[in-house]
C-alpha cells in the first residue's frame, strides 16, 4: 500500500482506542499468581485499567473508545465510547479496533498504568498525522504498548504473530514495509509478573500503585 498522509489535525481529529479485558478473576493477569491469588490479580488488572482509562480521558482527542472484551463495570468513567472486541486472536482483534474508525487512531493497551499524557505528546502535537504516517510504542518484553496509524487500515496489523518476543520487532517491519513513515515512542514496560508490577508500582503514583501497596502487605503477612 502507498502513505496515506494525514492532514494537520492533531489531537482533536484522533480516535484513542483502549483494549482490554473485563478484570475477571482467573482471565487477567494469570502470571501474577503466584504471589498473588486470582482475585488479587485481577484487582490489580482493574486498577491498571482505572488508571489507563483515565490518562486517556485527559488527552486532546476527538474520540476515546474502549474496546473490550467482557463487560464495562463501575470502573469505566464518563465519555467512552465501548465496542466489543471482535473474534479471533490478538491481531485480528486490534485490526478489528482500527476497522471501527474514520480517521487517525491511537491504540494502547491496558498493561502500562503509569502512561501520562507525556509519551504521547509527540502523536497528538498539532503536526503528529503530518509528520509521521505511524507511531510506534515498543514495549520492553518485545511487544508493544502503543501503536497509531493516519490511516488505520486493519492490513496493518493483520497476520503479525502476537505475545512472542518478536511481535514489536514485526509490527514495525509490517508499517515499513507498507511504505509507512513510522514514529517511535518512548519504551514502556508491561505489567505481566509480579517483579514487572512492583517496579512499575513504584515509578507512579495512581491507583495501580496504591492497590499494589496495599496488596502486597497482605501477601508478606
Amino acid at each position: 500500500m502507498s502513505p496515506s498522509r494525514a492532514p494537520d489535525v492533531g489531537g482533536a481529529g484522533t480516535t484513542a482506542l483502549v483494549i482490554a479485558k473485563e478484570p475477571v478473576p482467573g482471565r487477567v493477569k494469570t502470571r501474577l499468581t503466584p504471589p498473588f491469588t486470582p482475585v488479587e490479580a485481577a484487582r490489580l488488572a482493574e486498577a491498571a485499567l482505572v488508571d489507563t482509562l483515565t490518562a486517556v480521558a485527559a488527552l486532546p482527542v476527538r474520540r476515546r473508545v474502549l474496546v473490550l472484551d467482557g463487560r464495562p463495570g463501575p470502573w469505566l468513567p464518563d465519555g467512552y465510547e465501548v465496542l466489543p472486541q471482535c473474534a479471533g486472536g490478538l491481531d485480528e482483534r486490534i485490526a478489528g479496533a482500527f476497522a471501527a474508525c474514520d480517521g487517525p487512531a491511537l491504540l494502547v493497551g491496558m498493561d502500562t498504568p503509569q502512561l501520562t499524557a507525556a509519551p504521547l505528546a509527540p502523536v497528538l502535537a498539532p503536526d503528529g498525522w503530518s509528520v509521521c504516517d505511524a507511531w510506534f510504542g515498543p514495549a520492553a518484553d518485545g511487544g508493544f504498548w502503543a501503536l497509531g496509524l493516519a490511516d488505520p487500515d486493519p492490513d496493518l496489523v493483520r497476520g503479525v504473530p502476537m505475545s512472542t518476543e518478536h511481535t514489536g520487532a514485526r509490527q514495525r517491519r509490517r508499517l515499513l514495509d507498507a511504505g509507512l513513515t513510522v514514529g517511535d515512542l518512548p519504551v514502556l514496560r508491561d505489567v505481566d509478573t509480579a517483579e514487572d508490577a512492583a517496579e512499575i508500582a513504584a515509578r507512579t503514583d495512581g491507583r495501580f500503585a496504591a492497590e499494589h501497596a496495599r496488596l502486597r502487605q497482605t501477601v508478606l503477612r
